[in-house]
C-alpha cells in the first residue's frame, strides 16, 4: 500500500518534448514550456504515436508566454477537486516513446526529462489513469505490426512492475479505483491499432487476455466503402463480449455512425484529429459513450472552447480528456507535458463549469464507460460463444 498522505502534487520542475524516434536533448527550465518552433504533423487517416521528425538539435528555451497564466484561485480550487476525482488521460504515446528512448536512458519514476510523462509530473498532474496506445506505425502490416504491439504490451508491463510505487496496472474501472485509492496511477493498456488485428477475432482474444482493453478500428480493410462491413460489424459485437472498448479515433464519420448503430456498450474517441460531427456527437449522447478531446489545440483556450462544444452537443456525460503526450504532436504553450492538466481544468472553472460537470469529465465519464462494457460483456459471455467468424466468409 503506498503512503496515502504523499503529496500527490509534488511539483516538477521541467519538461521535455519527444520529437521522434530519436528523443531531442535534455532540457531544463522553472514552468512548463514547449519546443520553441514544434514540428508540423503530416495527416493521416489513422493518427500514429510516434511521428518520424527530424534529428534531435539543441533547442533554446522559450519563455512561457504570459498569455498562459492561470489565476492562482482558479487554480488552486482545480487541485482540490482533482485531488478526489483525478484525470483519466485517455490517450498517451507513452509506450511507443519508450521504445525510442530506450537508448537515451530514462528514469520514470523518478523523473525524466527526455519525455513529457513521468511519475512525479503525472501526480503534479493530478492523473489517476492513462490508456498507453499500443499503435504501431502505419506502414507495419501483418506479422510485423503484431510483433510490435506484442512487444509494446510486454514493455508496458515491464514499467509498471519497475515503478510498483507510482504505477499499477488496471484492468477494469475497479482496478482504476483501486490503484487511486492506493496513490498508484492506473495503467491500461490500450487502444491498439486495428490493422494489428491482422483480420483475426482470435488475435483479439489474446489481446484480451493480455489485458488490452480498448481497439481503434481505424485503418483496417473492413472499416472502408459504407463505413463498416459485414466482418467489421462482427469485430465490434466480438469486442462487446469481450469487454474490449470500441475506439473510433481516425475513423470516417460513415465508420462511426455505422459502428455506433453496431455497439451495444458505449465507444469512445479517444484522440480523433478533427471535429467530430454534431451529428455523431448526438449519437455518441444516445450510445452513453465518451468523446475524449485532445489537449493539442493552439492554445488552452481553444482546448476549452472544443470541450464546450463536446458537452453542449453530446452532454457531460460524453466528454473526457486526452492527453496525446509523447505522441510527437505539438501541444499548446502551458499544456507542455502531463503536469499540465489542472490548466485545462482551471479554464473551465473561469468559465462556470458547475464542480458534478468536470468530475464526470476527469474521472467518472471513463470509470463508468469501462464499467458498462464490462456489464454488458458478463451479460453476453453465457450466450454469445466466441465468433468463428472470418474477413473472407463474411465480405465476399
Amino acid at each position: 500500500m503506498a503512503d496515502l498522505e504523499d503529496d500527490p502534487h509534488a511539483a516538477t520542475a521541467a519538461v521535455g518534448d519527444l520529437d521522434g524516434p530519436a528523443p531531442p536533448s535534455r532540457r531544463v527550465s522553472d514552468e512548463p514550456t514547449e519546443l520553441a518552433e514544434p514540428t508540423e504533423l503530416a495527416e493521416s487517416a489513422e493518427p500514429t504515436d510516434v511521428a518520424e521528425l527530424a534529428e534531435p538539435t539543441d533547442v533554446a528555451v522559450p519563455v512561457e508566454p504570459t498569455d498562459v497564466a492561470v489565476p492562482a484561485g482558479s487554480l488552486e480550487r482545480a487541485r482540490e477537486l482533482l485531488a478526489a476525482h483525478p484525470i483519466a488521460d485517455g490517450h498517451s504515446g507513452l509506450a511507443g516513446a519508450l521504445k525510442y528512448a530506450s537508448g537515451y536512458g530514462y528514469d520514470i519514476e523518478l523523473g525524466e526529462r527526455v519525455l513529457e510523462t513521468d511519475v512525479p509530473r503525472l501526480r503534479d498532474g493530478c492523473v489517476g489513469a492513462q490508456f498507453l496506445s499500443l499503435h504501431v506505425p502505419p506502414e507495419l502490416t501483418g506479422d510485423r505490426a503484431l510483433s510490435a504491439t506484442l512487444e509494446q504490451i510486454d514493455l508496458v508491463r515491464s514499467l509498471v512492475a519497475a515503478c510498483p510505487e507510482g504505477l499499477r496496472l488496471a484492468l477494469s474501472a475497479d482496478d482504476m479505483a483501486d490503484a487511486h485509492n492506493c496513490g498508484r496511477v492506473a495503467t491500461l493498456l490500450g487502444p491498439v491499432s486495428g490493422p494489428a488485428l491482422g483480420d483475426s477475432l482470435g488475435t483479439l482474444r489474446a489481446y484480451h487476455a493480455l489485458g488490452v482493453r480498448s481497439l481503434t478500428l481505424a485503418g483496417t480493410r473492413w472499416t472502408q466503402g459504407t463505413g463498416l462491413t459485414r466482418f467489421g460489424q462482427e469485430v465490434v459485437r466480438e469486442m462487446n463480449r469481450l469487454g474490449v472498448l470500441v475506439d473510433l479515433a481516425g475513423c470516417s464519420a460513415d465508420t462511426m455512425r455505422r459502428a455506433l448503430a453496431v455497439a451495444g456498450a458505449p465507444v469512445v474517441i479517444s484522440h480523433h484529429p478533427a471535429r467530430v460531427p454534431d451529428d455523431v456527437l448526438g449519437l455518441l449522447r444516445d450510445n452513453h459513450g465518451v468523446c475524449m478531446v485532445a489537449c493539442t489545440a493552439t492554445t488552452i483556450r481553444e482546448t476549452a472552447d472544443h470541450l464546450d462544444h463536446v458537452r453542449e452537443v453530446a452532454g457531460p456525460e460524453s466528454v473526457a480528456l486526452s492527453g496525446a503526450y509523447d505522441t510527437g504532436t505539438p501541444h499548446a504553450p502551458g499544456l507542455g507535458d502531463v503536469s499540465c492538466f489542472p490548466r485545462v481544468i482551471a479554464e473551465l472553472l473561469d468559465r462556470d463549469w458547475p464542480e458534478p460537470d468536470i468530475e464526470a469529465l476527469t474521472w467518472s465519464n471513463v470509470s463508468r464507460v469501462l464499467r458498462d462494457a464490462e456489464f454488458l460483456a458478463r451479460a453476453t459471455n453465457p450466450r454469445r460463444p466466441p465468433s468463428t467468424a472470418t474477413l473472407p466468409a463474411l465480405d465476399t
